[in-house]
């Protein structure tokens, strides 16, 4: 396991560049992503919630352990997250090679109680039953609210095992317990091997897990439920974008063919005609295709 010595070199080392080291290891560190004061005050807005969630069922999820989703509709300060420009970024960079556009997977606000066991270790692409080994599915923050530490349950990395390297049966590293404090961001690929660790504290690890997903899957969290129109209406327009108020080239996620973000002004009150959302190179090969049809009318 890492020690808070080598957790801190890795943060020296990607503070410069933590694309690469993500697109190398299959994760990185963001140091001070955001002020320890923000985290706060996401932590005390949902502090009832953390309360009244029951504890989950099942051992995969964990049943020492509380979860909850819905953190934009819950807290304003949720949106600090979610919209953090670097993180944004980089997970633009990663996905865009399989995608349009981006699209919001999941908020999850997790708390890992004293006795919590190990969590299976796992890939988070696996939800999808799609050609692992190339494509990336998905980019995961986790953001602790309380220190992450290797006694009460921080999130285990296994390095290099993203990639071509999700093909292989067993990984060949060994896990690093990735310490964290409030304010810090574990940015990893949805084809890294990671997990929860124990809790063998008397503390209550918390914190929450942002994801980002192409925007052509289907997410975990189900945004249109989660945020329906009279919700996301409040929304800034990039922020209700990424949660599924457009449209991704061509055609998809649509409202009577147009972009549902139609539904987050006044609800129309007569038919709409589709409109076409094409990729450039589609509509491209349509216009040459119209045009030949019309020359030859």
């Amino acid at each position: 396991m890492a020690t808070r010595l080598q957790t801190a070199a890795l943060m020296a080392q990607t503070a410069s560049d933590p694309m690469q080291q993500l697109l190398e290891q299959g994760y990185c560190i963001v140091p001070n992503a955001l002020p320890a004061e923000t985290i706060k005050a996401l932590d005390a807005d949902l502090a009832q919630d953390f309360a009244d969630t029951p504890f989950c069922r099942g051992g995969f999820y964990g049943e020492r352990t509380r979860r909850f989703g819905r953190l934009l509709a819950r807290s304003a300060n949720a949106a600090e997250l979610v919209m953090h420009p670097k993180i944004l970024a980089i997970a633009d960079q990663v996905l865009a090679p399989w995608c349009d556009c981006i699209q919001l997977n999941l908020t999850q606000a997790i708390s890992l109680h004293p006795g919590a066991l190990p969590q299976l270790p796992h890939r988070d692409q696996d939800m999808w039953r799609g050609a692992i080994g190339e494509t990336e599915y998905l980019v995961n923050v986790m953001w602790p609210f309380t220190p992450y530490r290797e006694l009460n349950g921080t999130t285990l990395i296994w390095p290099h095992s993203h990639g071509a390297k999700a093909l292989e049966p067993n990984p060949d590293s060994t896990p690093i317990a990735v310490e964290l404090d409030p304010g810090n961001a574990l940015v990893f690929l949805g084809s890294t091997l990671h997990g929860a660790g124990g809790n063998r504290s008397f503390t209550i690890r918390r914190g929450a897990i942002v994801s980002y997903c192409l925007g052509w899957l289907k997410p975990y969290e189900n945004q249109w439920l989660a945020y329906p129109p009279e919700t996301a209406r409040h929304f800034q327009p990039e922020l209700a974008a990424l949660v599924g108020y457009r449209q991704h080239r061509p055609n998809l996620g649509n409202y009577e063919g147009q972009c549902p973000s139609v539904l987050l002004r006044d609800k129309p009150t007569h038919p709409l005609g589709a409109v076409d959302a094409l990729r450039p190179d589609q509509q491209a090969l349509m216009e040459a295709h119209v045009a030949e049809q019309r020359d030859r009318g």
